[in-house]
C-alpha cells in the first residue's frame, strides 16, 4: 500500500512524528513535509512540493496542522482521505487563546474552515472520544465520521530511568504557557506548598503567557519555583527522570482542556513517573484515578497542592500509580498500539483489490 502523507506543521512535531513512524511500519510512504519556521513560507513550499512530488497512491493522510492542505489534497486526489484534525482552529483561536470573538469575521472563518475540512475528509482523526464529542457538538458533524488515535509517545526515547535517591521532592512541569495548560494554578499551588521546604517545583518552557505567569509568581512572592526555560527535546527524558512527581495537566477548565490528554502525560507514564492530571473527561477516559494517575479538580490550586502533598507523604501510592501508569501506557498507548489503531482506521476506507 502506498500512503501519501502531507502535514502543515513540521514533521518533527510530536503528533506528526508518531503518525509518520506508524505509517512507515505499514508500507511505502510518499512524504510531503517541510520544517521552515514560517507558517506562510512552509505552506507555500508544501504546495510546490505536493505538485512536483505527487505520485500514485492508495490513501492520503493529512497530518497536523493540515486544515488548508485537506482542500489541496482533495483537489488532486480522489483516493480515500484521512485527516488528523488533532485540534480545532475555531476553538483554539476563539475560546482557548481568545484572539477573536466567535462571531467575528475571523471567528466565523475559522469555524467554517474547520467544518468544511472535516466534511471533505473521509475520516477525521482526533485524540480522544471526549474530543470527538466536542467536534460533533461544535460543528454538527456525524460522529461516525470520526476515529480516535491517542497521542502516545516514542518509548525508544521515553522509558524508565533511575531517579535521584534523596529527601527532596522535585515536582516537574513543562509547557508552552498556553491558557489551556492552566500554569497559573501550578504557581498558586506552589505558594501553598511552601509549608514544606523540601518541595521544589520546576516549571520549564516558554511561550504565550510566560511573562504573565512570571509576574504572578513575583506578586505571590514564590520562593520554591525553579524556572528552567525551554529544554531541548533530546534532554527532556533526563530532566523528567530527576523528578519525584510530574504534572501532566491540563489544569484549566475550558472545554478544550477537558477534551484532550496532554502529550507530556504519556511521556511521564512511559517513564514510570507518578503523575498528577486534571479530572477532565479525556483523562478519565484514558486513565483510572489512583491506578494510572492521580486526578485532582481542575482550576483549583488547593486541590493540586493537596494532591502533591498526598503523594509526597505516601511512597506506596507513588509507586503504585507510577507502575500502573507505565503498564497502561505499554498496553494502550505505545507506538505499536498506535500503529495498530492507525492500520484499523486506514482499513475502514481502503480495501485493496483482490489479486
Amino acid at each position: 500500500m502506498n500512503v501519501l502523507f502531507i502535514c502543515g506543521r513540521e514533521p518533527e512535531y510530536i503528533r506528526n512524528e508518531i503518525i509518520l513512524k506508524a505509517l512507515r511500519q505499514q508500507g511505502h510512504v510518499i512524504e510531503i513535509t517541510d520544517s521552515h519556521r514560517s507558517y506562510l513560507i512552509r505552506h507555500l513550499r508544501l504546495v510546490w512540493k505536493f505538485i512536483i512530488g505527487y505520485r500514485r497512491h492508495d490513501v492520503v493522510v493529512v497530518g497536523f496542522y493540515g486544515y488548508l492542505l485537506v482542500f489541496l489534497a482533495r483537489l488532486f486526489s480522489r483516493r480515500p482521505l484521512i485527516f488528523d484534525a488533532y485540534l480545532s482552529t475555531y476553538n483554539t483561536l476563539c475560546f482557548d487563546r481568545r484572539r477573536f470573538a466567535p462571531r467575528s469575521i475571523m471567528g466565523r472563518m475559522a469555524f467554517w474552515l474547520d467544518k468544511l475540512a472535516c466534511q471533505v475528509a473521509d475520516v477525521v482523526i482526533v485524540d480522544t472520544r471526549a474530543h470527538v464529542d466536542l467536534f460533533v457538538r461544535t460543528y454538527g458533524l456525524a460522529p461516525e465520521k470520526f476515529a480516535v488515535l491517542y497521542v502516545g509517545c516514542d518509548e525508544e526515547i521515553f522509558f524508565p530511568r533511575p531517579a535521584p535517591n534523596d529527601d527532596l521532592c522535585r515536582v516537574f512541569y513543562y509547557g508552552s504557557f498556553l491558557p489551556i495548560q492552566g500554569i497559573e494554578y501550578i504557581v498558586r499551588a506552589a505558594k501553598l506548598l511552601e509549608i514544606d521546604p523540601a518541595i521544589r517545583v520546576e516549571i520549564a518552557g516558554d511561550g504565550m503567557r510566560y511573562n504573565a505567569i512570571r509576574q504572578l509568581a513575583t506578586e505571590l512572592q514564590c520562593v520554591n519555583i525553579d524556572w528552567t526555560g525551554w529544554i531541548p527535546y533530546a534532554e527532556l527524558p533526563e530532566r523528567i527522570a530527576r523528578a519525584s512527581l510530574c504534572l501532566g495537566g491540563h489544569f484549566a477548565d475550558s472545554d478544550k482542556a477537558q477534551s484532550v490528554v496532554s502529550t507530556k502525560t504519556y511521556q511521564f507514564l512511559a517513564m514510570a513517573k507518578p503523575t498528577i492530571v486534571g479530572n477532565g473527561a479525556a483523562n478519565a477516559e484514558a486513565f483510572t484515578d489512583k491506578e494510572h494517575v492521580y486526578m485532582c479538580q481542575v482550576a483549583d490550586e488547593r486541590a493540586l497542592a493537596d494532591a502533591i502533598l498526598t503523594l509526597r507523604a505516601d511512597a506506596e501510592l507513588r509507586r503504585h500509580i507510577a507502575w500502573g501508569g507505565y503498564r497502561q501506557f505499554v498496553e494502550r498507548y505505545s507506538s505499536t498500539r498506535v500503529r495498530d489503531l492507525l492500520q484499523g482506521i486506514i482499513a475502514q476506507v481502503y480495501a485493496p483489490l483482490p489479486r
